[in-house]
């Protein structure tokens, strides 16, 4: 049931009459020699770490081991209670728990990387506003995250996910490109719409550079984690609506990896670009320029 790039893994779909989430379940049996009860225990403890991470810093902030954040999340969750958010409920309370679970890393808290630390908020942020917006059950959810990781696997497989390798759109964007697709499955999505979302994801989020402030995950990381929320909602929503995606998830990929390898080196991960180097944020972190 393994599958190395999207094209295999909707032919599967098609072929087995099964979505993303099964295929992923079935796959990762096969590889493990795990039950299927048992990697479905496994992905119910992301969960359950993934909502402890989203809620915790609202109700308890937290200020990051650098100082650049903490408190962001209950700030946001106070101002949801005047009933003036801009975005809707959705889109509120995902940025909220994204920003809330990137507070939960900054302070050595426990996160699931999905896929990586610095953008660990996204996948959370996302489907944790769906179930909370749509009363979706754990186990929805907990099929919503298997279709992310099957996203997360083909761009591990075939791409990169590291900042320092291919830039924040590879950090963020396969992040944003995994909350998509799980959305989109949870609406009701075939696999190549969940797909489509995420292709979406990787164009809108492509050539995004990764420039930490004093080389710590924390800013701009946790604004980017808001804003790769809204990008999948937004892919999600097109995708729902019947919009197709010229550009097939496969080649999306390929593209995005090669943008990433053509960045400088100054922004990748090095501190030395971007938002790293202007002098607001090298006072901030005690001069580092």
């Amino acid at each position: 049931m393994d599958f190395i790039n999207a094209k295999e893994l909707l032919e599967l779909c098609d072929k087995k009459n099964m979505s993303i989430s099964d295929v992923m379940k079935k796959r990762e049996c096969d590889e493990s020699t795990s039950s299927k009860e048992e990697i479905i225990s496994k992905m119910k403890r992301v969960l359950e770490i993934m909502r402890d991470a989203s809620t915790l810093p609202i109700n308890t902030p937290i200020k990051s081991m650098g100082g650049l954040i903490g408190g962001e999340a209950k700030k946001l969750s106070e101002y949801q209670k005047q009933e003036k958010n801009i975005g809707g409920q959705v889109l509120s309370k995902a940025v909220m728990y994204a920003m809330a679970v990137l507070e939960c890393n900054a302070s050595m808290g426990l996160i699931v990387a999905a896929p990586t630390a610095g953008s660990s908020g996204v996948v959370p942020g996302v489907l944790l506003a769906m179930q909370d917006v749509y009363s979706f059950s754990d186990e929805k959810i907990i099929d919503a995250l298997f279709t992310a990781g099957a996203i997360g696997y083909l761009a591990m497989r075939n791409a990169t996910v590291a900042g320092a390798v291919g830039g924040c759109q590879a950090e963020m964007g396969v992040a944003a490109a995994m909350a998509a697709a799980g959305a989109v499955e949870l609406m009701g999505g075939s696999p190549s719409q969940c797909l489509d979302a995420s292709s979406t994801v990787l164009m809108n989020m492509l050539g995004l550079v990764c420039d930490p402030v004093g080389g710590l995950v924390e800013y701009p990381c946790q604004n980017r984690n808001a804003s790769g929320v809204a990008n999948a909602l937004v892919a999600a929503e097109l995708t729902m609506a019947g919009i197709k995606q010229l550009i097939p998830f496969d080649e999306m990929l390929e593209t995005m990896y090669r943008v990433g390898k053509r960045m400088p080196v100054e922004l990748r991960e090095t501190a030395l670009g971007g938002c790293a180097v202007t002098k607001s944020a090298c006072d901030a972190c005690g001069g580092c320029r």
